[in-house]
Formats: structure tokens, sequence, C-alpha cells
């Protein structure tokens, strides 16, 4: 299991001292905080990216990018 580079063993320590800091009450509180959370920024990312494609693949902002390039040709030198 290797999330955002973080393996089995360093899940188990900063499991561990969450456990310290907060305490056996908080932890499930924090814990669905947490997950929450992740799946805010994660619903966020796909509507964003949503997002993107829809105006990308508009045939006006195509239109513009094609009749921009033709106005201002790029000199690679």
């Amino acid at each position: 299991m290797n999330i955002f580079g973080v393996g089995l063993p360093e899940m188990a320590v900063i499991g561990a001292v969450a456990l310290l800091v907060f305490g056996p009450k908080r932890l499930p509180e924090l814990g669905r905080t947490l997950g929450k959370t992740l799946k805010g920024f994660q619903s966020a990312s796909k509507e964003f990216e949503r997002e993107i494609n829809k105006a990308m693949a508009d045939p006006e902002v195509i239109e513009a990018e094609s009749s921009e390039a033709s106005e201002h040709p790029s000199s690679d030198r």
C-alpha cells in the first residue's frame, strides 16, 4: 500500500503519533473529518477537470484559439 509515497510502516507511525496526540476518543472524529475533507477536494478536482474539458471542446474556444494563432504567428528563431 503506497499512498502519496507513504508506505504501510510510515502510516502506522503516523497513526500511533495521532493516537498519542489526540487520544482514542477524538481519533474517529478526526478520521471522519479528514475523510470528508479529502472527498471534497477530490470532488472539486473532478469538477474543475470536467469544466476544463468542456471548455476545450467548445467550438467557440477552438475557433478563438485558431484565429488568435493566425493573427500572431510565433517567431521561433
